[in-house]
């Protein structure tokens, strides 16, 4: 039996694991990955983070790299490694917990392997859940290779022949520069009346910028708030009208329907395509948590991690959970911070 159980050892689990340290409590930190920082790993090749260093500190440990570096997945992951050694963070690794319950004042944690008990538990895992792919994926024909964002590695994956790039958000532009840097035919599935936002401007960071405009302490409660966290993202570094002019991209607008190798968009039927990168995001999936309510947009129901309807669960790392940067790396030690000094309060 153990006081608390963090499920999830990414950025949100150990800044929570960090205060549960300052108060000597009895706790744990499950994650389903054989390794801290394995989900950053497993990212694309040549990913980097769109916040400089001097904003990536998780609490009482600076990010290790001078200001304004754009610290790559594997320093990210560095980083984590040293976090948990530095403060001596217990982890048991490889429990992907499947199923969640409270039953009279306990809650149990089941995971293929083992069985957990703890008298409260804060959930972690972050917003990447299930991969979101259109349905008409199925309909098209197994000669074309399809990936989704998630298992995106670098352009050696792919065949000879266009690839197509589906989503429009920073991870699908991303990849849809760097795929198209070889000079071979691109195609571009999704909105371009996107903005882009260079990562410096007037010789600061954006993210100076944010901090000094609101826009990194603006709450989801507040009016600007309401506005930047249902609004278009714009995409941070790349800009999208000068990718989307290149002479080997070509935009064809939303993906409708699929039969074999042919694919149809908006703008055109196309049969060329060798290669789909589905950059369409991911859902989240809370469905294990028993009796825990969800939001329209299949979120737990909380106030700043607190859960509505379950005393002792909570939550963190969520995008939006209060802020903007509740679910980056250095944002989320704000929302920790607070978690903690509720939970100690009552």
């Amino acid at each position: 039996m153990k006081d608390y159980i963090i499920i999830g050892a990414g950025q949100a689990g150990l800044a929570i694991a960090y205060y549960l340290n300052k108060q000597n409590a009895n706790y744990l930190i499950v994650d389903a990955n054989s390794e801290t920082g394995a989900p950053w790993l497993k990212r694309w090749d040549s990913l980097k983070l769109f916040t400089p260093s001097e904003f990536n500190h998780l609490p009482g440990m600076e990010f290790p790299h001078k200001k304004g570096h754009y610290a790559n997945k594997y320093e990210v992951a560095d980083y984590l490694k040293a976090y948990v050694e530095e403060f001596n963070i217990p982890i048991e690794f490889n429990q992907k917990i499947t199923s969640l319950k409270k039953e009279k004042g306990v809650f149990t944690l089941k995971s293929d392997a083992k069985e957990f008990r703890a008298k409260n538990v804060i959930i972690a895992t972050g917003p990447f859940h299930k991969p979101f792919t259109p349905k008409c994926h199925t309909k098209i024909s197994k000669d074309i290779i399809q990936i989704h964002s998630e298992h995106y590695k670098s352009p050696n994956q792919l065949q000879e022949g266009g690839t197509l790039v589906v989503g429009a958000g920073d991870s699908g532009v991303q990849i849809l520069s760097e795929v198209s840097e070889n000079n071979k035919q691109v195609y571009f599935s999704g909105n371009t009346n996107i903005m882009s936002i260079p990562q410096e401007f007037l010789g600061k960071t954006l993210w100076w910028w944010f901090s000094k405009i609101g826009f990194l302490t603006a709450h989801k409660y507040s009016w600007i708030g309401k506005k930047l966290s249902k609004g278009l993202q714009p995409v941070i570094g790349t800009d999208v009208k000068i990718l989307f002019k290149k002479k080997n991209v070509t935009c064809v607008g939303r993906t409708l329907d699929a039969n074999e190798d042919v694919i149809t968009f908006e703008k055109q039927e196309i049969s060329d395509i060798k290669n789909i990168i589905w950059a369409t995001g991911f859902k989240p999936n809370f469905n294990w948590i028993e009796d825990v309510e969800l939001d329209d947009d299949h979120y737990p129901k909380n106030y700043r991690g607190v859960s509505d309807n379950i005393e002792g669960l909570y939550f963190l790392g969520l995008p939006w959970l209060y802020t903007r940067g509740s679910a980056t790396l250095g944002g989320v030690k704000k929302d920790a911070k607070y978690l903690s000094e509720y939970i100690f309060k009552n």
